[in-house]
């Protein structure tokens, strides 16, 4: 067993109770606006505030994080999210349900420096793993926290859930701030680490003007990846009620059969695979995978082809995204890790508010099946961005050579 197991225990639980309360407001959240008089073109917004939020304030938790450690920026996230929770339970109008979601993005933008939390405190063989259980165990959060939710507002009315959450929240903080340790990559340094060479804006600058680069490619490839994904499926509903008259009754049984699918890949096939193909090979499967799954549900008009499509779906996801994140954390330099883990969910949030506005545009004017399909051609052309890249052992302390950053040497996976 590593010597950091039990830090990253306490960080699960720490991910797994968090995401209860997460997932035990987004549901109630259409619900409660609709109430206030909103359209449905405000829910969106209200969706989409989180997200905005999210990808704005990233790259500054990155780089606090990089500079004061990861556990002060870990716990402050949960305070602010508190905080947002109780704006949410006491909202009366759709003014405050929007502050309340801008609030919850921007203590949820430390889900970058959770990222770099696992990245330190695992060796660089076991890092895609670990990445792997920590979105397992968010998963199983999103599953429970639902139902949570719903029994809070049969027991308490409709205030209930927020203040709840907010008390989950709170609860955790103390837990964490309790028993959450320093990575000891960053404690070596102090617990003011030297400051990284690269602020945010020069870093999300970098990965559009250089795109060859290593840290480039692949916050490309996750920030295609996971719009396609996220940006389709949820529309998938509208999709199974046209072709296989699924209601609202039973559509929460395909969601379902998703994130129990994604649980099983991350904590069961994941480590398997990256054993045995490593990471650079099980990214390529993931991406494959994904693109297939994708075409198949936008084709799929019986049960038969849609279960292959949601199956090869998150199989693809379960893969491909530790894989992503595991060698980003490998190919920068370990002080500007954070940053570029927040740079990551940047570029995967524009992507996330970007991919459901075209695909309901598709739907509407070019068909129902049309974004999977395009979205799966999309996610077949990110392969050629895994091919001749070099991704060290470990994070390098400096910028990495120039040919390196060309792009000339094989990839070298860990062993």
């Amino acid at each position: 067993m590593s010597r950091f197991d039990g830090r990253l225990a306490v960080l699960f639980v720490t991910a797994f109770v968090d995401m209860v309360g997460l997932t035990m407001i987004v549901p109630l959240l259409p619900y409660y606006a609709t109430d206030f008089g909103a359209t449905a073109v405000v829910v969106g917004f209200l969706i989409s505030a989180f997200s905005v939020a999210q990808l704005l304030s990233a790259p500054i938790w990155g780089r606090l994080s990089d500079r004061r450690g990861r556990r002060p920026a870990i716990i402050a996230g949960l305070v602010i999210t508190a905080v947002a929770y109780v704006l949410f339970g006491i909202a009366a109008s759709v003014w405050v349900l929007l502050l309340s979601r801008v609030v919850q993005g921007l203590g949820g933008g430390t889900i970058g420096v959770v990222q770099a939390y696992v990245a330190d405190a695992s060796p660089p063989e076991s890092r895609t793993k670990s990445l792997g259980w920590l979105t397992a165990v968010t998963s199983l959060g999103a599953v429970a926290g639902p139902a949570f939710g719903s029994a809070l507002v049969a027991i308490g009315g409709r205030t209930a859930p927020g203040f709840g959450a907010a008390a989950i929240s709170a609860l955790v903080a103390v837990f964490a701030w309790r028993y959450l340790k320093e990575t000891a990559a960053l404690r070596a340094s102090g617990t003011s680490p030297q400051r990284g060479r690269v602020t945010g804006r020069a870093a999300i600058r970098r990965v559009v003007t250089h795109w060859r680069e290593p840290a480039s490619r692949l916050i490309w490839i996750y920030t295609i990846a996971i719009g396609a994904f996220y940006g389709t499926i949820q529309t998938v509903p509208l999709l199974l009620m046209d072709r296989l008259g699924i209601t609202e009754q039973t559509v929460g049984y395909f969601i379902m059969y998703l994130g129990g699918m994604g649980v099983i890949v991350r904590s069961v096939l994941l480590g398997y695979a990256v054993d045995h193909l490593g990471e650079p090979q099980v990214s390529r499967l993931g991406i494959a995978s994904l693109a297939a799954g994708l075409a198949a549900t936008g084709l799929a008009g019986g049960g038969m082809l849609l279960l292959l499509g949601f199956t090869l779906m998150p199989l693809g996801t379960g893969l491909l995204f530790p894989c992503v994140t595991g060698q980003l954390s490998r190919v920068v330099p370990g002080l500007d890790r954070g940053l570029y883990m927040g740079v990551q969910h940047t570029f995967g949030g524009v992507s996330r508010v970007g991919f459901p506005i075209a695909a309901g545009f598709m739907m509407d004017n070019l068909g129902l099946g049309v974004p999977f399909w395009v979205s799966g051609v999309l996610v077949l052309v990110l392969l050629p961005l895994t091919s001749a890249m070099r991704i060290p052992r470990s994070a390098p302390s400096r910028p990495l050579p120039a040919t390196d950053i060309a792009g000339e040497l094989p990839i070298e996976t860990a062993e």
